[in-house]
């Protein structure tokens, strides 16, 4: 053979570019080593980088088979069609009917210019309304109430059927409960099982609405509830305040804040003043009724006020008892506003430095002689001329400020008329007495003493019990002559305020 003849028609391309065809070669150029390395370097332009690869080559009508390429394209993408239908039903029987599926997604052969709708055959999970993944619910028996017929009746009333039932109406339950997959685990509940844990649900979603209310309606430790602060900014939106600094100071009954004075209808408002927030949760009050329900002058107001209206009345009377302590010209926060439970008195301090407790007062001997008798003083004045029981005197309630002492905390007070000033009294005699004791003031006396100094009384006796039981009788007798005497003695105001006494002394 000299010659291979080549047919020099053209070839059709698929990527639509004619080619010429080759010119007649020898038998020897074809077998030579040198074309095959030329025809192989040729055959690897031959895929261009830039070949488009979104043209359909499974449907076009007149598809060339003749490019071995083309062949190998569609063989492989068969073949990964395949892989992929098997790998679905993997997938389908690996997860079964558990609502918590494994995806095999990330190992599919996806070709770039497969089209979505790879096969007919095959079921797009996605697209269909029908999820083989959720458990089927359990049937509902008909109007009629049974099914079936004979031996094989199924009454509603069966208990495969209502433990089926309650399993699937435990959907219905609040969303903070975890009800779990009971449905996927054919989990049977009985109806007095059902009946304690939706009773459960209920009680536990009350106590919840219960504790957010009493959250949002309370004044916590360092916090103020949504009526309180919009009191407070009303201060502010009104020039009573200027600003509302921070909390300094936090008890059992109150919350207090520093503030900027401001003006307040021409009266002259402190620069520095403080809001005592009483606190709105009724705990630490129910052991401290006995402070105002026996207090003549706010007993019948005190038995007609529901328990919230009482803290109110516990501000009101802080006010006027520290009005009875500036009439005597006693050294107390001056008031300057009540709103409803919020006290405005001012500032005891400097630079909004509140001044220290006496307890934290770091004072020399000379200073401390000095309190001793100022405190002495104090009460004196404050049980005989203000006809008051402070009833909480300690360190803890004395302030030491410009060199003296100050009284706060009056909110308390009660006169010596109640049915235990008298015991109220002694304790804050023994409450200061153990203070200056303890603090080296050689000339502070001792209890007994410091209570007849202080009342007046001539108590003699030297052993606690014996004295308390002479308090407790002069209470009793005291006590049954305020209760046949009080029409006389108070009067009570039809316009709201707090009783006022007729004597023109005690008078706020």
């Amino acid at each position: 053979m000299d010659q291979l003849e080549v047919s020099t028609k053209e070839t059709k391309n698929p990527w639509g570019t004619p080619t010429l065809a080759p010119s007649p070669l020898s038998l020897a150029e074809v077998m030579s080593e040198q074309l095959a390395r030329q025809m192989h370097e040729e055959g690897n332009s031959f895929t261009d980088p830039d070949f488009s690869t979104d043209l359909d080559l499974t449907c076009a009508a007149e598809t060339d088979t003749s490019s071995d390429l083309i062949l190998a394209q569609m063989l492989q993408m068969q073949f990964d069609r395949e892989f992929d239908t098997q790998l679905r039903i993997e997938e389908k029987k690996f997860n079964g009917d558990s609502k918590v599926s494994i995806s095999f997604e990330n190992y599919r052969m996806v070709h770039p210019y497969e089209d979505s709708d790879s096969s007919e055959d095959e079921v797009d999970w996605q697209d269909t309304r029908h999820d083989p993944y959720k458990a089927d619910k359990p049937t509902t028996t008909p109007k009629k109430g049974f099914v079936g017929k004979g031996k094989n009746i199924t009454t509603k009333h069966d208990e495969e059927v209502c433990g089926r039932k309650n399993t699937a109406r435990m959907d219905n339950f609040a969303p903070e409960v975890q009800v779990g997959d009971g449905i996927g685990m054919d989990l049977k509940l009985s109806n007095k099982v059902y009946n304690a844990l939706k009773r459960h649900c209920d009680t536990e979603q009350r106590r919840s609405a219960r504790l957010h209310e009493k959250k949002e309606h309370s004044t916590s430790e360092q916090a103020v509830d949504p009526k309180t602060r919009l009191l407070m900014y009303k201060m502010v939106n009104a020039g009573i305040l200027e600003n509302i600094n921070g909390c300094i100071s936090t008890g059992k009954e109150s919350v207090v804040f520093h503030a900027d004075g401001g003006s307040f209808e021409e009266k002259i408002v402190p620069e520095e003043c403080v809001l005592k927030v009483f606190k709105t949760t009724l705990n630490e009050f129910k052991n401290r009724d006995k402070y105002i329900k026996d207090d003549y002058r706010f007993k019948d107001r005190f038995s007609k006020l529901n328990p919230r209206k009482i803290i109110r009345l516990w501000a009101e009377k802080e006010m006027h008892n520290l009005a009875r302590l500036k009439k005597a010209e006693i050294p107390c926060p001056e008031v300057v506003i009540l709103k409803k439970h919020i006290l405005v008195m001012s500032f005891i301090g400097r630079d909004h430095v509140p001044a220290p407790k006496l307890k934290d007062a770091m004072l020399n001997s000379e200073d401390m002689k000095k309190a001793y008798y100022q405190v002495l003083n104090m009460m004196q004045r404050l049980y005989q001329e203000c006809n008051l029981v402070h009833a909480d005197l300690s360190e803890y309630n004395m302030l030491w400020h410009d060199g003296q002492v100050w009284f706060i905390d009056v909110s308390q007070s009660i006169e010596p008329t109640h049915p235990h000033g008298l015991e109220f009294l002694f304790r804050d005699c023994r409450n200061v007495a153990t203070f200056f004791r303890k603090a080296g003031v050689a000339e502070a006396v001792n209890v007994f003493e410091l209570f007849n100094n202080v009342s007046g009384l001539q108590i003699n006796c030297d052993n606690e019990a014996d004295f308390l039981a002479q308090i407790e009788a002069l209470e009793k007798r005291n006590e049954d002559h305020v209760q046949k005497s009080s029409k006389k003695i108070f009067t009570s105001t039809s316009d709201g305020s707090p009783p006022q006494l007729n004597t023109d002394d005690d008078d706020d």
